[in-house]
């Protein structure tokens, strides 16, 4: 199937529907739940071939490269260091994708949730295929990264196509986005509940309307639907029944939520400062993956349990087995190996990871808690299993997705106490110490709050060093009222920074200020401007943004603000203007106005 083809097919489906809605006449939100069973059941689709591709992949690489230079996991020898060629493979065969499609693979899902949120949730169709096959490369030739992020972006893919196909309005084509994501969500841990949630509190920010939690909800089912129907009733990995030998373990999983809140904030600012590495690596983009790849090689040559998605093991890990001090080193070097991975970059999603760091870290706490308890009868395997929702809640900061996911992994109602326990503390721990989640660490760099709307954050891209003006009107602080007035004669301004001989700003006037004795003639030569100007000055850095002068403006109700500088705040350098700061944002405005519909169009004819 060519890109091309993608477009041809939603456009055929858009006809269809239309022709169905004029002949039916049907309601709105009608419609929107028409559309969302279509994403559903398209979303299982992706998910099946997502899941398919990987196989395929593992079995070409992985597979018959262990059978062809011998080697095995599960006893050491020399041949075990050609595993390093396993993830090699994988980062040459997206050279293609880094040649030809560079764009569609910086899809972090920090920015995918940009897109969604503030640009107009239109994403391209070609993704689909262009994102889902990198993406099952990288996890099939040993990557350490997740399915989950990928499929979660393929389904929002489908859902944008059939939004932009209808032409839907912006709000409701950020609900199709959301619809393909929790579809794609639910299908991979056949957990249509933990889908919706995961697009309610992750994709659309806990914001709740009654018809968009419809239309979602209809969509995981969908897709849950299609992915028993083709895969079985089975979830990802192999979960023991959950068991707790005594009330007083909520204790200790009140303590595991604590270790997991800090280690999931340690995670975070590895990840991303790895991430920043790469980044500042100064060899071709091309080459980044390859150096990546080598190096998780290398991690897995004395530790496969890192590679790909690392699902095998975890069912080990929540069935008891590994010794603890394995355990603790592979939180380490998992952790490492996925930042490596993702940083380098090669395509994949954290979410698999996170469960896995959260499984071995809750693994090591069971066995060392049977070691310090042994009257408990503590099962290691439910600590991992507790731990792995704990991490998940506490590095996404999406408690109720990790919640509604082990609820339905397990069908125990005897889960849901210590995992609202763990998550909680959590959570509440990886915050103090990391506001960001993994998911907006990057956003937040860029001066970006998605809770806060496109409006603020347009302002907030801009700073106050590209709209303030350096030419400026000032006056000498011993000035009399008289040359004053002959000085206002000659300007448009209404506001004039006084400066000392030192060239110091030492207040501010206004012509408001001067009306109050501009009829005491007998003063005009005796006063000077200083005693009559504002000395407590509301001023602004240059490095700020219009968010921020915007805010200090209303706080005092004054039209204009001096600019210092941060190093010396009494030295002058420009002067901005409320007009001035929304005039920037106009323009900054319709630039991102016509960028939205230039990428629009230019997706609909990829």
């Amino acid at each position: 199937m060519s890109l091309g083809t993608i477009p041809r097919i939603f456009d055929w489906l858009r006809r269809v529907g239309l022709a169905v809605m004029g002949r039916f006449r049907v309601s709105e939100n009608t419609f929107m739940a028409i559309l969302a069973v279509a994403i559903g059941l398209l979303s299982g689709l992706c998910n099946y071939a997502f899941r398919q591709a990987i196989e395929f992949f593992h079995w070409l690489v992985i597979e018959q490269g262990m059978e062809l230079f011998h080697i095995s996991w599960h006893q050491w020898s020399a041949s075990r260091w050609l595993a390093i060629l396993f993830p090699l493979a994988g980062a040459l065969l997206m050279i293609p994708f880094g040649l030809w499609f560079a764009k569609d693979l910086k899809f972090g899902f920090s920015s995918f949730l940009e897109q969604v949120n503030l640009r107009g949730a239109k994403i391209p169709g070609r993704t689909i295929i262009t994102r889902g096959l990198a993406s099952a490369i990288t996890l099939g030739t040993g990557g350490s990264a997740g399915q989950e992020g990928p499929i979660a972006q393929i389904g929002g893919a489908v859902g944008s196509q059939f939004g932009q196909g209808f032409k839907v309005s912006g709000n409701r084509l950020k609900v199709l986005v959301a619809c393909g994501v929790s579809g794609g969500v639910a299908a991979t841990f056949n957990a249509p509940i933990a889908g919706v949630f995961f697009a309610q509190e992750i994709v659309l920010l806990s914001s709740f309307e009654i018809s968009s939690f419809t239309s979602i909800v209809i969509a995981s089912g969908m897709s849950t639907v299609v992915s028993r129907a083709l895969i079985g009733n089975e979830i990802a990995f192999h979960i023991p029944p959950y068991q707790v030998g005594s009330h007083w373990e909520l204790l200790l999983y009140v303590a595991l939520g604590a270790v997991i809140g800090g280690l999931a904030a340690g995670f975070i600012d590895v990840h991303f400062r790895i991430k920043d590495l790469f980044d500042k690596l100064c060899v071709s983009r091309l080459v980044k993956p390859i150096i990546g790849a080598l190096l998780v090689g290398l991690i897995g040559v004395g530790f496969p349990q890192v590679f790909g998605n690392g699902y095998d093991f975890m069912g080990e890990f929540l069935n008891g087995q590994g010794a603890w001090y394995l355990l603790l080193a592979l939180i380490l070097f998992k952790a490492i190996a996925t930042s490596i991975t993702l940083g380098s970059g090669l395509p994949g999603g954290l979410f698999a990871p996170v469960l896995y760091i959260g499984a071995v870290t809750g693994g090591a706490f069971g066995h060392i808690a049977q070691m310090l308890f042994p009257s408990l009868t503590i099962a290691p395997g439910s600590y991992a299993l507790i731990g792995m929702g704990a991490f998940l809640s506490a590095a996404t900061h999406a408690p109720m997705t990790a919640i509604f996911l082990l609820f339905e992994m397990t069908a125990s109602y005897q889960v849901i106490v210590p995992i609202m326990l763990s998550c909680v503390v959590g959570t509440a721990i990886s915050r103090h110490f990391k506001k960001e989640s993994l998911d907006t660490v990057e956003l937040a760099k860029a001066g970006i709050d998605l809770e806060a709307g496109k409006e603020r954050n347009i302002m907030k891209s801009i700073r106050v060093d590209d709209v303030m003006t350096q030419r400026l009107e000032t006056v000498p602080e011993a000035m009399t009222l008289r040359q004053f007035t002959e000085f206002i004669s000659n300007t448009k301004h209404t506001n004039f920074p006084l400066l000392n001989p030192a060239g110091e700003m030492t207040g501010i006037i206004s012509i408001q200020d001067f009306l109050g004795v501009v009829f005491e003639k007998d003063l005009m030569d005796l006063v000077v401007v200083k005693e009559l100007a504002t000395t407590e000055v509301t001023t602004v850095f240059g490095d700020e943004n219009l968010d921020q002068a915007m805010r200090k403006i209303g706080y005092r109700n004054i039209e204009q603000l001096p600019v210092v500088d941060r190093q010396h705040q009494s030295r002058l350098i420009g002067i901005v203007s409320r007009r001035d700061m929304v005039s920037a944002y106009n323009k900054a405005l319709m630039a991102r106005t016509l960028e939205e519909e230039h990428d629009g169009s230019s997706h609909a004819s990829a």
